[in-house]
């Protein structure tokens, strides 16, 4: 059953910004919906 999960997790599509649609890099307990470059515009 693990091994489902992982799968999952693995499966995502990569997060992308709010804002401005590029893929973000995901960070560890990262809430963020925009990236650095929109997140600093605001």
């Amino acid at each position: 059953m693990i091994e489902n999960v992982v799968e999952f997790f693995r499966n995502l599509p990569a997060k992308q910004c709010a804002s401005c649609g590029d893929q973000m890099e995901e960070m560890h307990e990262c809430y963020n919906t925009q990236c650095e470059k929109c997140n600093s515009q605001a």
